[in-house]
């Protein structure tokens, strides 16, 4: 898949996933940050993105400072199943 296809899809499974009904992809940029002054997730949130990578790439992240490197923003979720995905 190219990578902007898998960003695209990225933001409307993290949409679907966290329930953010009041967002839409357009609304996420690429390079903003998930957490934080970002998109301002929080932990439970990290916690279902780790669960959508391992349902949907085949990607099982265990170790917490491994899902930080992997969850910063879309471009890095995006890079992170590409070199990681099983799918």
């Amino acid at each position: 898949m190219e990578t902007t296809e898998l960003k695209e899809q990225l933001k409307v499974q993290i949409i679907k996933f966290l329930n953010l009904t009041d967002l839409t992809p357009v609304d996420i940029a690429d390079n903003e940050p998930l957490f934080g002054e970002g998109l301002g997730l929080d932990s439970i949130d990290s916690l279902e993105l780790i669960v959508l990578l391992k349902k949907e790439y085949g990607i099982d992240i265990k170790d917490p400072r491994e899902g930080r490197k992997a969850l910063v923003d879309v471009a890095t979720m995006a890079d992170y199943i590409q070199l990681h995905g099983k799918k």
